[in-house]
Parts: C-alpha cells; structure tokens; sequence
C-alpha cells in the first residue's frame, strides 16, 4: 500500500457510509473493496439500516456517528441536500484526530457546505455523480463505471484525493469551481428535469391528437434528436423556425390554443429560447426572425 495522495490512495483505512438512501448504498458497495477495515454504515433509522445491511452483508451498522467519526478515515455523507447541513453540525461536535477525508455526494452544493468540519480538522470535498440511483446498488456500481463525476475540493490536496476516489470507481472526474456549483448544477437540472416536462407536454398533445402510444411515437425522434444534439449541439437544430417558417408556427399556436392551452406557455417560452439560441449561433432567416418572434410572443 502507499500512503498519501501522491501514491493516489490506493486504500483507505476505514471507509465510512453516512445515509442509507440508494446513493449511500452504491457508493459504500463501490468503495468497500477499497477499505482495509470492514466498512461502516450509519443511518438515522436503525429499521432502514438493518434493512440495509441485509442486502450488503459485506458493510457493518455503526451506531453513533460519533462511531463514524473516531473510526474512519474515509467518510460519504450520503444524505439529502437539505441534511447535509445537520449531519455536519453533529459531526463537528465529534473529536476527529485523524483529520478524514470527507465528502458529499450533493450536486448543488460544494466543499464549502462542510466548511464546519474542514474548520474542525477534516479534509473536505464534494464528489457528485452524475447519475440517477434506482435502489440497485450492484447495477449502479456497474453504472458508475465510465461516469462522469463533478469534483469540487476545498484544496488541491483534497482535489486530488476526490479525484482518485473517482478513480476508484472508474468514473471520469471533472473540476467544479467552488463559486459556480450551483450553476453547474442548474444546467443539469435544467437538461434532465425540464426534458420530462418537455416530454409530459408534448404526450399530452399527441393524446389530444388522438395518438394512443404517445411514448411509441415520440421515442425514436427524440431519441434520435438527442444523440445528434450530444454530438453536433445546437448546429442537430432542425424544423420551421430553422425554416422561417411563418405559417407552420402558427398552425402550431392556434391548434395548440384550440385543443391543448396549457401546454401553449411552454411551447411559445421554447420556440423563443430557440430563437435567442439561432441568432446566437447565426442560424436560420435573418428576414423571418423578427415576424417569428413577434408571432409567439403575441
């Protein structure tokens, strides 16, 4: 073994699980190999813990954080974004001589979410996981393999460390400043969870339209859009407002103020943004954009 962050850690002491949710599972599945002692795994609820465990016979329960704190060296605050700030409360009012490495697995927040414990001594980081957890851990330790991860460390030491925690999962590690976390953050959101509402509306219309498998006839288009927009960006654009096409836009606009007007906002709010995102880009007919947008903002 080599100690250090230079030799990239290659183990750690004591790995320790705060959270018993599927992320907590995933990690402490991924990370066990990797801890020299039994691993431990600490949750509020002794019912869910034990039930836990239960699935991960390798892992041990721990019945205190305080149990945590003085036994690893290794730490993953596996909890909500909105618990992060009340575990390391408690956390810091344990003694950790060992100065562990600490992280969490948020996406909205960075390191300096547990600047309360980085004050008490710990080396503090927040490695998030660009992923969905589904409550497989197995499958999701599969998963991570290859996936990108969202780093962002409270120093270059702790970086590092972050990065070869990545590594012991085989994920693909990328630095986030500490000030622009929430934007990093709201850019996934943006894609992940407005894409669901964006695909709700659209369903819903083609059930208006009579189409009885909405999710059938969407899939493959979609699909097919979005592997194009990962590969080309904006320039996969396509349809009437790349046409300047007046009359299909508003065909569009009456039928959806017709049949579907709830979903009218949501479309007239995207044709706009994609407007701002063609002269952005010196896309589509200089001439028709200026009756283009003032047809959907009308």
């Amino acid at each position: 073994m080599r100690d250090g962050v230079s030799g990239q850690a290659l183990f750690c002491k004591r790995l320790g699980i705060i959270g018993a949710g599927r992320a907590g599972q995933a990690f402490a599945l991924g990370l066990a190999p990797f801890s020299q002692g039994t691993p431990l795994l600490y949750n509020r609820s002794e019912a869910r813990r034990r039930e836990v465990l239960d699935r991960l016979p390798d892992i041990a329960p721990a019945e205190h954080l305080k149990e945590v704190a003085e036994k690893c060296d290794t730490i993953v605050l596996a909890v909500s974004d909105d618990a992060i700030a009340v575990v390391v409360e408690s956390l810091s009012r344990e003694t950790m001589k060992h100065r562990p490495f600490l992280f969490h697995l948020s996406g909205r927040s960075g390191a300096a979410a547990l600047e309360m414990l980085r004050e008490a001594g710990a080396l503090t980081a927040a490695i998030h996981p660009v992923m969905t957890f589904t409550g497989d851990p197995a499958h999701e330790v599969k998963r991570m393999v290859g996936a990108p991860f969202g780093v962002t460390g409270s120093s270059a030491e702790t970086t590092e460390r972050a990065m070869a925690v990545v590594g012991w999962l085989r994920g693909k590690g990328f630095i986030i400043a500490e000030e622009k976390r929430s934007l990093y953050h709201g850019a996934l959101s943006h894609a992940a969870n407005h894409l669901v509402t964006l695909m709700a509306g659209a369903a819903r219309a083609l059930e208006e339209a009579g189409v009885d498998d909405p999710g059938k006839v969407l899939g493959p288009l979609v699909r097919a859009a979005m592997e194009n927009s990962l590969t080309s960006g904006f320039a996969a654009l396509s349809g009437p407002l790349l046409r300047g096409d007046r009359g299909t836009i508003g065909d569009h606009l009456a039928a959806f103020d017709r049949y579907c007007p709830d979903v009218l906002p949501d479309y007239q709010a995207m044709a706009l943004a994609t407007l701002r995102e063609m002269e952005r880009h010196g896309m589509g007919q200089a001439d028709a954009m200026p009756d283009l947008r003032q047809l959907l903002e009308s």
